[in-house]
């Protein structure tokens, strides 16, 4: 979902280019193309899912609305070098399709940079979009995608009011509902002792949702929640919201946050004195790349959809974008691509409207693979498939969501960097 870019983070300009670089060599097919206006398909009428009227070309093109400015340009990089890795072994498999990829700013939610990148994206013949990394940013262009019939999967959306939302089943996520990352939080900090809790959190539909889901579980865990101090997007003064919290008893507090958790930690853990090890972190503001003076996230914990990824995973990204620090949603933006070329292959079309129409089936029910080549080779020899990728099981649910997920628990150390402690592995389905 989350957070923002730190001085001592190369830059997401040259982390980028040194992913682009990365990628032509292992693929020339992958493309970066400019940008031109936009002309939104019709809806076919009926009672279904609209249809699009893009026509397939031969080419499955890949457009991305992620972060590269704003609050949640720390998600940038990992994200846009999933996205690469999946399309360069898509290329070098016998996947019969040519693979185009381009990529779009998502800004965040003070801009309309990504309804701008939506436009364009549809203008280019974008079959599917991988993106935002925000809900309240993908709210802001989601409805352009349905109209134009141009299918949508974000890695990170967790909002859980996209679940029931009138998409037309043009939106997906490969990121599970903060139903389920809001009950590991609450039981998480419940479990280590903790009674009353003070939430601070963004109000947006990320932090609203995930603070709701996190108070049923702290409730229902026996823990009370003492305050929750809601703060817009560029705020940049929190002594008085820390203050309430602090004032409220609480004995630990959760900070669902984005860049300015940069704010907010220097004021409840240097200035007010708050012990850090009672500090609990989410998606948002997990990161590695904070400025704070060692010791400051000591003890700090936080949880993050996803399974750990792997050290050869991680080994596949950083050839894409040696730079890497963090590997936020970079395997659900891998599977998100993944997944999109397994749906276009098990259809034989690269139409968006294929693709869609695929998409549940390739994640559930068939025999189980985990590489896009093996998939394929099952895919070409007519068996139903069940992908499984390096973000864990993925299995569609009629809403586009996935019905079950790995959340990872980590925690920080004295040199303010976190380290895995373990994955709670929840389903969505009940």
């Amino acid at each position: 979902m989350s957070a923002f870019l730190k001085g001592s983070q190369p830059s997401r300009s040259n982390a980028f280019a040194t992913g682009i670089k990365a990628l032509a060599v292992a693929s020339a097919s992958i493309l970066l193309l400019a940008s031109c206006a936009s002309t939104p398909a019709e809806d076919d009428e009926g009672d279904g899912p609209a249809t699009s009227g893009r026509a397939a070309d031969g080419v499955l093109t890949v457009g991305t609305i992620l972060p590269q400015t704003g609050n949640l340009a720390f998600l940038g990089p990992p994200e846009f070098a999933g996205v690469d890795l999946a399309a360069a072994e898509i290329s070098e498999s016998d996947f019969e399709f040519e693979v185009e990829v381009i990529h779009r700013d998502s800004g965040d939610g003070d801009t309309d940079i990504a309804t701008q990148s939506a436009g364009e994206l549809i203008g280019l013949d974008a079959d599917v979009v991988i993106g935002a990394a925000s809900s309240g940013v993908s709210f802001t262009f989601i409805d352009q995608l349905v109209n134009a019939g141009v299918l949508q999967i974000s890695p990170a959306n967790t909002s859980p009011d996209f679940t029931d939302y009138e998409d037309d089943g043009w939106y997906w996520r490969t990121a599970p509902s903060d139903v389920l990352q809001g009950r590991v939080l609450g039981n998480l900090i419940v479990g280590d002792g903790n009674e009353n809790v003070g939430i601070i959190y963004i109000n947006d539909p990320y932090g609203i949702g995930l603070t709701d889901n996190a108070t049923i579980a702290i409730e229902n865990a026996g823990g009370t929640v003492t305050a929750s101090v809601p703060y817009n997007t560029g705020d940049t003064q929190f002594t008085a919201i820390v203050d309430e919290v602090l004032a409220s008893g609480a004995d630990a507090v959760a900070v669902i946050a984005f860049a300015e958790t940069a704010s907010i930690i220097p004021e409840l853990v240097n200035t007010q004195g708050f012990p850090s090890d009672k500090v609990y972190f989410v998606d948002g503001n997990l990161s590695n790349s904070y400025e704070f003076p060692e010791g400051t996230l000591d003890g700090a914990k936080g949880t993050l959809p996803g399974n750990f990824a792997s050290d050869d995973f991680r080994e596949r990204l950083l050839e894409i974008d040696p730079s890497l620090t963090d590997f936020s949603y970079s395997a659900e933006s891998y599977d998100a691509v993944i997944v999109s070329a397994l749906a276009a292959a098990q259809g034989g079309s690269d139409d968006p409207t294929t693709i869609r129409d695929n998409l549940q089936s390739v994640t559930e029910g068939g025999e189980k693979c985990e590489s896009f080549a093996d998939c394929l080779a099952l895919v070409n020899d007519g068996e139903d498939i069940d992908y499984d990728g390096p973000s864990g099981p993925i299995t569609f649910d009629e809403n586009g969501d996935p019905t079950e997920a790995f959340i990872g628990i980590y925690q920080y150390g004295a040199d303010n960097r976190y380290v895995p402690l373990n994955a709670e592995f929840g389903s969505l389905a009940e």
